[in-house]
Parts: C-alpha cells; structure tokens; sequence
C-alpha cells in the first residue's frame, strides 16, 4: 500500500519523506528539485507487537510497513502540463492515499512558488489540479510548521480533511504520522507470535479471517478451515498460549470472523 507525498515545490515533502524514511533523497531549496519519486518502506510503530516477542522470546520481530512515494511539486495548470504536471500527476496516480504537505511557516530564506504564504490558498490550488486530473482519494493534511503566527493558526481550522502539524526537520510526530498514515489507508493490523518471529500483518478493515490470512500466504484464504484467535493484551496478561487456554481466551473462529485491530491468530488449513 503507497502513500504519495504531495504538495507545492519548496513546502518541505523531501525533508519529512527524509525524516520518515532516514533515507537520503535531495531536498534543496528550489522547485521541481525532486523529479522521480523516491520510494521508502516505513516500519509502523507497535508496541503491542514488541512486547509480544519478548513474551515469545522471538528470534525475529517484524512490523507492518507503509510505503511513502515522495513526489515532485506541483504548481497551478499541472494538469495542463505545466511545471512537469503530467507526469507528476501520473505518479499520484499510482498511489493509494495521499499526503498533503502544507508550508504554514515564514521565512524569507526559502521560496515559496507564490511570494506568500497562504495554506489555504495552496491547498486549494493543489487539490484544485488533483480533481481536473480526476484523482479523488483520501488526504490527510500535514501542516509544516515552526512559529506559526495567530492569522495562520485560525485559517488552517478550515482545512477540509484531517490534519497532522509536524516538523519534519526535528522529527516531532512522526510516528503519529504513520500510524495517521496507515489508518487513512484504512488499514488494520493482526499479530502472529511464536520462538521463531513475532510478525505485525496488514488487512484491511472489515476483512474476514480468510482474507486476512491471504497477508501471510494465499493457501490461507483457499484452504482456510478454521481460526484461532485472541486478543493480543489477553494472551500477553496470560503470559503464554498454554495459559491463556486454559483460561478460555482462545476463541475458534470460522470463515465469516471479521478480524479485529489487534488480534493474535493461528490460521489452520
């Protein structure tokens, strides 16, 4: 699942896809500096799952991941082709949900593309190109911010999704902004534990046991028979499978469960 990272030239997209990913991509200041869209796998932060492998005493832990596109700037008529617009857009389109980075700082060392800084009038002129290009998915607003004067404070509460402020050149919510991420991805997570790997699997939403088990192998779905199932803090305030058994918390759940955020599953087959 792709996350593309969006927004006018100059607004800070490179800097937060760096401090995201900690993978090293330009991030001068001057537009269209960022011509093909760099890609980064990002680690879903979980501590459900690593208190579950020190339970298991796991060899591996592994975590669900999202993959942020870092994606050049757009600039009013890029769905004319203005700016490189065509092929930038054709780039979004190949993403699943987007994030809209916002400049709601002053300062006269970095260029804005409009003279002026005006989130409401950039977000309206990004998404203003993104509906004559046909792309509607979901956005979430990521407001880049250092002092933020009162004026701006009141014009970003029109914002017409959700919204993240971060400051991408310190790290601050950056977690909180892949989790944000994921969700708007409408993503859920269930866990499998064991000596072997602790591993975080990704579903969507509102999937039933056999769909989820397709995320680990597609046999899961095919030849599903049955499933075990327990919440995660259940199995971890046991202390281990046996005892949480012999308490009654293992469920045996058949091929109409709907997967729940947090589940702990054993798949038969």
């Amino acid at each position: 699942m792709k996350i593309g990272i969006v927004g006018l030239p100059n607004v800070g997209k490179s800097t937060l896809f760096n401090a995201l990913t900690k993978k090293s991509v330009p991030a001068e200041n001057y537009p269209f500096c960022t011509i093909d869209p760099s890609v980064g796998i990002v680690p879903v932060p979980d501590e459900r799952l690593e208190k579950l492998s020190v339970m298991s005493k796991s060899k591996k832990t592994i975590p669900a991941v999202v993959e942020f596109v870092d994606i050049a700037g757009l600039v009013k008529g890029a769905s004319e082709g203005a700016g490189l617009g065509n092929k930038f857009l054709s780039h979004i389109r190949e993403v699943d949900a987007i994030i809209e980075v916002v400049r709601i700082f002053e300062d006269k060392d970095i260029i804005h593309v409009h003279q002026k800084v005006d989130p409401l009038f950039d977000i309206e002129i990004i998404n203003m190109e993104l509906d004559a290009a046909g792309i509607k998915k979901p956005i979430l607003y990521v407001l880049n911010m250092s002092e933020v004067s009162p004026s701006i404070e009141l014009k970003i509460t029109d914002l017409p999704g959700p919204s993240i402020k971060v400051d991408p050149v310190f790290g601050m919510g950056l977690d909180k902004l892949i989790k944000a991420g994921y969700d708007l991805l409408n993503l859920i997570t269930f866990l499998t534990t064991g000596e072997d790997e602790s591993r975080a699997w990704t579903t969507r939403h509102g999937s039933i046991a056999p769909e989820a088990g397709r995320a680990i192998h597609n046999d899961f779905k095919e030849k599903f028979i049955r499933a075990q199932v327990i919440n995660w803090k259940d199995l971890l305030d046991s202390g281990s499978y046996a005892e949480a058994r012999s308490k009654g918390l293992v469920r045996t759940e058949g091929k109409e469960y709907i997967v729940q955020d947090g589940d702990v599953i054993e798949f038969l087959i």
